[in-house]
């Protein structure tokens, strides 16, 4: 059985629909989600899935114990979706090419140190973007400077405000994120 473990830090829409992706796959399972915030919708979004959570602080993060936590667990993959902190270097060392998050924008265009959610779509439409998308990549030591997995490109006519990006950005991760996940699981174990 290849584990998957989840990190987020919101409202938990991708990592409801990556658990539900997998739900019924025998080979394949979200075993965990991990979140920072004590008061994020992920968390009822998991025990609705039956799913474990494990909430830590940012000082636990970075002392090591998350890591701790995810070396009991030896997941095969590890996911960020919509998880703001930056990832710890020890644990991207122990994971290598097995830290995977996705950007609302096409990298390396909108990335780094705040460019997330509805900054990243302000940012786009304030500068007139002809296209935006989704981009899949490693996490490495630096924002959003990971090995691209995927891209998925979109037309923006000029007259979308930032909630319609939002929502079309939205739609794209919920398509293609879980299938790109699995097709990254599936081809790690051959």
């Amino acid at each position: 059985m290849k584990k998957i473990v989840v990190f987020a830090s919101g409202s938990g829409t991708n990592a409801e629909n990556i658990i539900k992706h997998f739900a019924l796959n025998e080979t394949v399972k979200v075993v965990s989600v991990f979140t920072n915030n004590s008061n994020a919708k992920v968390i009822e979004r998991a025990k609705n899935n039956q799913i474990p959570i494990e909430i830590f602080s940012k000082i636990e993060l970075i002392e090591g114990k998350v890591a701790q936590k995810l070396n009991a667990i030896k997941p095969d993959l590890i996911v960020l979706a919509g998880f703001l902190l930056k990832f710890p270097e020890n644990i991207i060392a122990d994971y290598p090419n097995k830290v995977i998050n996705i950007h609302p924008a096409l990298l390396p265009k909108y990335g780094g140190r705040g460019m997330y959610g509805s900054n990243v779509h302000k940012a786009i439409v304030d500068n007139n973007e002809k296209e935006t998308g989704i981009t899949i990549h490693y996490v490495n030591e630096d924002y959003d400077e990971g090995g691209i997995v995927f891209q998925k490109k979109i037309v923006l006519t000029g007259n979308e405000s930032v909630e319609d990006v939002a929502e079309r950005i939205h739609e794209l991760e919920q398509e293609f994120f879980p299938v790109v996940i699995e097709k990254l699981i599936t081809d790690n174990s051959k």
